[in-house]
């Protein structure tokens, strides 16, 4: 595993004392300032689910090796530090906001990239990450199920067996003596051991642990020259890994049976544009005010969709001519969630700014908007379309006891004319101070 810088904290200060003679008048002493917070003690303020998201988020940059559990720690600190540096920022120790929308969006490109996915094993019901880009192949059997690649460079398997009278150093010892394999790392636990190093010319990781006499035993087997994208997965599967799940899963919450978000009309002919994550798996769609919606084109490069409603009329298409998005200030209008605002229906505009996501590319959206905001459409100062927001909640490798809030970040003006210009449809030119005629709210009806 990639090792860790140490950080050490140096706080300096000093005060000089002016001397006198005999017959001066008594020194009047200041009173000492307070104390700088430290990095540490920052982080502490956080909610456990926010410091979780960051550990997670970290780990898939490839800045954090340690357990993604949310406890503040000396290699939790040098590992934000690591990242700031990195991106060419000041290393504090302390992510400001427009640090950690960098840090979440480059987190969600990574875990997108190798189809980062939280799933239950069908064969024991055990909780575990897959990279399922990585490994699409799966094949399950009464003793577990196995993940790879096509051409068996990367391997995942979750495999169960029963049996009586065991103990976390007796499975490790088992483990050990299988043949070819060279440790370069172990740790035995109360309830779990670790085992890392190469065999037979490939990398392994492997976690296992017993429960009522059935073992369970997780292993990842990947060529070295898969090393540097199979680094960061592994601390995700293991930290995702539940091989007996009870209580609180790891990882987001399932998608709600019923899911809100904002569609942007683009067509007077009913075309309207959406978020595609939002409408991902829907049984129904349903545009509020106008009835079923047909899902006319899902994008395959873009987080677009492209719905279509009929025999509506006089929809006013929200112009989106322009330039390109830029950093700075933003309204964005939308519709929220019917829990956010007392089960009304209410359009609402909020502001917002936009700022860089450092080397990875792409404007993050700060603060948030509600949910029920992903898909609504952005606009500059001058009325121009800046582009779509999207929310997406924290895809945290852990047990975490609480969900992270979702982040927010913006696809571009750019991209979102390229993609209609793809599916020929024809946006409107101009600028509008005013995008509330032009929004509606899409419900999806999933099983």
């Amino acid at each position: 595993m990639r090792s860790m810088l140490a950080a050490t904290l140096i706080v300096a200060g000093a005060a000089t004392l002016a001397a006198h003679g005999a017959h001066a008048a008594p020194k009047q002493t200041a009173a000492a300032p307070p104390a700088a917070q430290t990095p540490a003690e920052t982080a502490k303020t956080l909610a456990q689910g926010d410091r979780q998201a960051i550990q997670s988020d970290l780990a898939w940059t490839g800045d954090y090796n340690g357990l993604i559990n949310g406890e503040v720690s000396d290699r939790m600190i040098a590992a934000i530090k690591q990242f700031q540096t990195n991106q060419g920022h000041k290393p504090t120790g302390v992510l400001n906001p427009q640090e950690r929308g960098q840090l979440a969006e480059a987190a969600r490109k990574l875990q997108a990239s190798v189809g980062w996915k939280l799933v239950s094993d069908p064969v024991t019901g055990a909780r575990v990450g897959v990279p399922t880009r990585l490994v699409p192949q799966q094949a399950s059997d009464a003793n577990g199920t196995r993940w790879s690649s096509s051409t068996g460079t990367i391997q995942v398997a979750l495999s169960r067996r029963k049996e009586a009278d065991v103990s976390i150093a007796k499975l490790a010892d088992q483990e050990k003596k299988e043949p070819g394999r060279k440790i370069e790392y172990s740790a035995i636990k109360p309830d779990f051991f670790v085992l890392s190093g190469t065999q037979n010319q490939k990398k392994f990781y492997i976690r296992g642990s017993f429960k009522d006499a059935e073992v369970r035993i997780l292993t990842v087997l990947y060529d070295q020259a898969t090393e540097g994208t199979m680094q960061p997965v592994v601390v995700a599967m293991s930290s995702a890994y539940n091989p007996f799940p009870g209580g609180v899963q790891a990882g987001p919450p399932p998608r709600k049976k019923v899911e809100y978000s904002t569609g942007t009309i683009v067509g007077a002919d009913g075309a309207i544009l959406a978020d595609r994550e939002a409408v991902e798996g829907c049984l129904s769609i349903v545009v509020a005010g106008y009835g079923p919606a047909d899902l006319a084109d899902r994008g395959k490069e873009h987080e677009l969709a492209l719905l279509r409603i009929y025999g509506a009329s006089e929809l006013k298409p929200l112009p989106i001519g322009g330039g390109a998005a830029k950093a700075g200030a933003v309204e964005i209008t939308g519709v929220a969630d019917p829990q956010s605002q007392g089960g009304g229906a209410a359009i609402t505009t909020v502001k917002a700014q936009l700022t860089a996501a450092g080397t990875t590319g792409g404007l993050v959206v700060t603060p948030p908007p509600s949910l029920g905001f992903s898909g609504a459409p952005a606009r500059d100062a001058e009325g121009r379309f800046a582009g779509l927001t999207t929310l997406r909640l924290s895809l945290v490798a852990g047990a975490a006891e609480s969900v992270a809030a979702p982040q927010a970040a913006l696809i571009s003006a750019d991209t979102v004319r390229g993609y209609l210009a793809g599916i020929g449809v024809k946006p409107a030119e101009g600028s509008t101070k005013d995008a509330k005629a032009s929004v509606v709210r899409v419900i999806c009806v999933r099983k």
